[in-house]
């Protein structure tokens, strides 16, 4: 799982400035919003590499390759998530929760769900 804590590039009295994606190709950027204990994804992409930033809250994020062990982590605000093709994966809100999901590849408007295979068994909630 690959999360990175983005830290400000710049701060002064003003507020900060801080620089989610550098040196990157980004097709579609989307804000969603999640209240306490939605689910979101048990899915995964063939061809879309997802970058997901948390601003506020707080998700638990599952990861599974294919055929791999289920790794899981807690997001905080300032967190980025690559989840590269073929990474199934599932968000969980602790609490209310808006995060920034940029894409690379099919993913925008009409062609969200051309590129989202969902999971026969999904990450969360767990299986019993």
């Amino acid at each position: 799982m690959n999360v990175v804590h983005r830290k400000p590039a710049h701060e002064d009295d003003r507020g900060a400035i801080t620089d989610i994606l550098e040196d990157n190709d980004v097709e579609c950027v989307t804000i969603i919003s999640s209240t306490e204990g939605a689910v979101r994804g048990n899915h995964y992409h063939k061809q879309t590499i997802q970058y997901t930033y948390l601003i506020s809250g707080s998700m638990r994020v599952l990861e599974q390759e294919v055929d791999g062990p289920v790794e899981e982590r807690v997001l905080q605000p300032g967190d980025l998530l690559t989840t590269p093709p073929t990474i199934r994966h599932t968000f969980v809100a602790i609490e209310d929760s808006t995060f920034i999901a940029c894409a690379h590849g099919p993913r925008r408007g009409k062609q969200y769900e051309e590129d989202t295979y969902r999971l026969e068994e999904p990450l969360w909630p767990r299986p019993a």
